[in-house]
């Protein structure tokens, strides 16, 4: 039986076709000073149905190698993010 490692994420970036950028925050220990410190990891992640947006909050699992970076899979999209959307009139 196999181990399926799964993250949450937020998305950041879908400028790709069918690859959305997750930023998964992590928490580590430093083995010196005992303090706990926070690092972001983003991830190129496979969105088949390109359905994610920007600030979405994502569930990923890990699957087989799809491209040369992309390791990771969409599961499911837990909640959506609010992202206003601004007309090019209203930029000045």
């Amino acid at each position: 039986m196999a181990i399926v490692k799964k993250m949450v994420g937020v998305v950041v970036s879908t400028k790709m076709n069918k690859t959305v950028v997750v930023a998964v925050e992590k928490q580590k220990h430093h083995p010196l000073y005992h303090k706990t410190y926070r690092i972001l990891v983003k991830y190129l992640v496979h969105d088949e149905k390109s359905e994610c947006k920007p600030e979405d909050k994502v569930l990923i699992i890990e699957t087989r190698p799809l491209s040369k970076l992309k390791r990771w899979r969409v599961a499911e999209i837990l909640t959506r993010g609010e992202v206003p959307e601004v007309k090019p009139e209203e930029v000045k």
